[in-house]
């Protein structure tokens, strides 16, 4: 299954014989890459937008006024965050201001005739464009798209596109409470954090297409089809809509339709297709994706054409739990934040790919919640290839504002429900602010809204309490965000309510359970004792859920620490299980161990194997070990220490429980400890895997990998290069620190700290390498550790292929 490709931007996939800004072949994580959008007929011409732009840093006056390119621009590409950052201790001055993006290009001779639209995939927080001195509507919103027509506004020549940027705290959701940046639980750098892209089209084109499978499971499944055409001029010949579901190259089911056309503006035209009794259904581990085009007829001459992908699934939220295509499965599923260490959320498409990859395939989730907005659709292209089910929420924190703020709320859901309601992984809309107040009038609206534009899904919002929720409630599946304990401070999950479906939509976080609050920071550098509860307290959430048959599972927060300026430490927040660089930390094991041993067998220590001065004894008495092997042989110095079975007792519900295991070892006899730990892992009586520690820290090593082998040589594409201390058997170190510093040789730009101190994230870090713009060639990445020595990395800048940018 290909999880690699580049995304293209919603208006480019279903243009068939336009040359696209396409990705080269490249290799990453053992797959292909793949274009949304192939060739199949007419269709408009399409030109990226990402690179030469020039950014004049904070708005100043004059430079509007003048069309030279000065030496106060610096010339960038896209994705582009409007400040440096590193990653931590980020100060919300540096990008709450208004900031000038300055962009000139020809119009291209592929354009005559035809209309030319701008679309912009996202800019941060509010976004004021003009056009050759012509004021476009302003845009509110960072994590949606918007599109403007530029047909008549462009000169033959040459074109001067300026974008204010306006990254101050606003009446724009998730921000404007008059608390200002401390009441969002996650920063907000500004920026054009997303693509940009020009296209034309014909006069008379296919706008929007809704491909919507119904009753999947019987054997009269069918799509319905809405499409929408956008016509400047009334066609004077015949005009017909075909739309063909493609399976690769093969076509399964085509329709022909004719349109009638009697003057300029939008029409929307309703097709059925039938005759699917062969589909292959889309599941979270068979994710089969088929391709539907509808091209626009005129005069029996095909004049374009518009691609989406979908999959045939059947999703459904009941009274009895969750059930995909017909049988039970419980959501197993983390919250997921999109802000990125250096760049925020301007980080391009084949990294927010790969964070789908690290939650489906290294922490086996089936579900992940998009907390708490939209996220971009290079992540959700991926959720659809991989299996990974997906929540997708409007904007919003807590706060609801004044009549302003809630029209945005309510434009905000449908925008987001009218990019993605294609996408086959999506199964819940998240139409209410998260965790707010039962805004009843709001919330009938976003509901009404959703409804109208798919009735196909399911909608919900995070709920922290049940307070009159029989009568101020409105959605269709009640999520709750649960973090209560147990008298004795143990995790506690309260049964389902009933007569609705029930889910979690949080649950851990950095919450003490021990104590109110939530002030466990979950720091790989932080109290080792504090470390190892995080993983202990996923796993009994989930068990405790799972005593509940009604439960439609659990979505836990969260799967990688991100950027906020409430409970954080140096404006980090810990509550991943993976760190901001999205290195998996001892929270991970849990996750890390629910899959089947035929898959890969799992040994995974929930501490450190270390005798140093914060753990003298080692683990302790009752040192947890996950594993999905059904027994376990401990051995210390080549010595048999102890046999293990799971702890199925106090986790009856859990698939894969953990171990438990007495390593507490007396310094005082034995002052110059450092053994070593192997455990050997047995499944059905054969050893299926065994793993070593070392607890000698004079046998350290200093490890460099690099994700991707190859990026594209466009100045956009990135691979991360992740560093790390680690024992002789490759285990991580307890405190490792030291600085590394990085020499890069060949056209790469490194994107992070350099020098980087190991001290602050605890023996583990990671930054990002990026080709130049128009480059080919090798990028030697030479890393050097203050004590360690130096490993280098090699990653191919690809020379560009099949790309149109101006």
């Amino acid at each position: 299954m290909d999880i690699s490709s580049i995304s293209r931007r919603k208006f480019l996939e279903g243009c068939g014989a336009a040359v696209l800004a396409s990705a080269p072949v490249l290799e990453s994580w053992g797959a292909k890459t793949q274009t949304a959008a192939q060739k199949s007929g007419p269709a408009q011409r399409a030109f990226s937008l990402d690179r030469d732009w020039l950014f004049g840093g904070k708005l100043n006056p004059a430079a509007l006024e003048s069309s030279s390119d000065g030496a106060s621009f610096s010339r960038i590409t896209l994705p582009h965050c409007v400040t440096p950052l590193s990653w931590q201790n980020w100060d919300p001055a540096a990008w709450e201001d208004v900031f000038l993006y300055r962009r000139r290009f020809p119009t291209p001779r592929e354009f005559a005739d035809r209309r030319v639209f701008l679309s912009f995939e996202g800019v941060m927080v509010t976004a004021d464009a003009s056009i050759n001195g012509a004021a476009l509507p302003t845009h509110k919103g960072g994590y949606l798209p918007f599109t403007y027509e530029l047909t008549s506004l462009l000169r033959k020549s040459d074109n001067i596109l300026y974008l204010k940027v306006d990254s101050r705290f606003q009446n724009v959701p998730p921000e404007g409470s008059p608390r200002g940046t401390h009441a969002v639980d996650y920063y907000l750098p500004g920026g054009i954090i997303r693509g940009v892209s020009l296209y034309a089209v014909p006069k008379v084109f296919i706008s929007d297409v809704f491909a919507k499978p119904v009753d999947v499971l019987q054997s009269t499944r069918r799509v319905q089809i809405a499409c929408s055409i956008d016509a400047a001029v009334a066609p004077t010949g015949p005009v017909y809509l075909e739309v063909k579901l493609m399976d690769g190259t093969h076509v399964v089911s085509s329709v022909l339709k004719s349109a009638t056309i009697a003057q300029p503006g939008k029409i929307d035209v309703a097709l059925t297709l039938s005759g699917l009794g062969g589909v292959k259904l889309w599941d979270v581990d068979a994710p089969h994706l088929y391709s539907l085009v509808a091209t626009l007829i005129l005069d029996g001459e095909p004049i374009h054409d518009y691609r989406v992908r979908i999959g045939f699934r059947d999703a459904k939220f009941s009274v009895d739990g969750f059930f995909l295509n017909g049988r039970r499965l419980r959501l197993f599923g983390l919250n997921r934040h999109e802000i990125y260490p250096y760049v925020g959320y301007a980080m391009p498409p084949r990294v927010m790919r790969r964070d789908a990859g690290i939650i489906r395939n290294e922490f086996h989730c089936n579900i992940v919640r998009c907390s708490h907005y939209p996220q971009s659709e290079a992540f959700l292209e991926a959720c659809d290839e991989l299996g990974l089910m997906v929540w997708e929420e409007t904007p919003g924190w807590q706060y609801v504002g004044d009549a302003a703020f809630e029209d945005l709320v309510v434009q905000n859901v449908g925008d987001m429900i009218r990019r993605d309601r294609n996408h086959a992984s999506i199964v819940i809309w998240g139409v209410r602010v998260n965790e707010s107040g039962n805004d009843q009038p709001l919330y009938r609206r976003t509901t009404a809204l959703a409804k109208s534009l798919d009735d196909s899904r399911p909608d919900s919002g995070s709920m922290t309490n049940f307070n009159n929720w029989q009568q101020e409630w409105h959605e269709d599946v009640f999520a709750m965000d649960d973090y209560h304990q147990s008298p004795d401070g143990s995790v506690q999950i309260y049964p389902p309510l009933p007569e609705v479906p029930y889910m979690l939509a949080e649950t851990v976080g950095q919450r003490t359970y021990t104590a109110p609050g939530f002030g466990n920071l979950y720091r790989r550098a932080g109290d080792v004792k504090t470390q190892c509860t995080q993983a202990i307290y996923h796993a009994r959430a989930h068990d405790r859920a799972g005593a509940y048959p009604r439960f439609c599972g659990v979505i836990a927060w969260c799967a990688f620490e991100y950027a906020s300026p409430q409970n954080s430490y140096q404006g980090v927040k810990n509550p991943g299980v993976a760190d901001v660089f999205r290195i998996p930390k001892l929270g991970a094991s849990f996750y890390q161990s629910q899959v089947s041993p035929a898959v890969h067998p799992v040994i995974i220590p929930n501490f450190y194997w270390d005798f140093g001065a914060a753990t003298p004894h080692g683990p302790g008495k009752d040192a947890a070990i996950f594993s999905n092997c059904d027994r376990l042989e401990l051995f210390v110095e080549g010595k048999h220490h102890s046999t293990l079975e799971p702890d199925r007792k106090n986790y009856p519900n859990l698939k894969y429980a953990p171990f438990f295991a007495a390593l507490d070892f007396d310094a005082a006899t034995h002052p110059e400890l450092r053994p070593e730990l192997r455990i050997d892992g047995y499944v059905a009586g054969h050893l299926a895997l065994s793993r070593s520690f070392s607890s000698d820290a004079a046998m350290d090593q200093f490890l460099l990998d690099a994700d991707d082998a190859a990026i594209a040589g466009d100045g956009v594409d990135a691979t991360r290069l992740v560093f790390r201390i680690a024992d002789k058997f490759g285990a991580p170190r307890l405190f490792a620190g030291g600085d590394v510093t990085f020499e890069l040789d060949g056209p790469g730009i490194l994107v992070g700290d350099n020098p980087f101190s190991l001290t602050e994230s605890g023996g583990a870090g990671a930054v990002w390498i990026k080709a130049r713009p128009a480059s080919a060639g090798r990028i030697v990445v030479k890393a050097t550790h203050s004590a360690l020595g130096e490993k280098t990395a090699v990653i191919e800048a690809l020379p560009e292929v099949q790309t149109q940018r101006i």
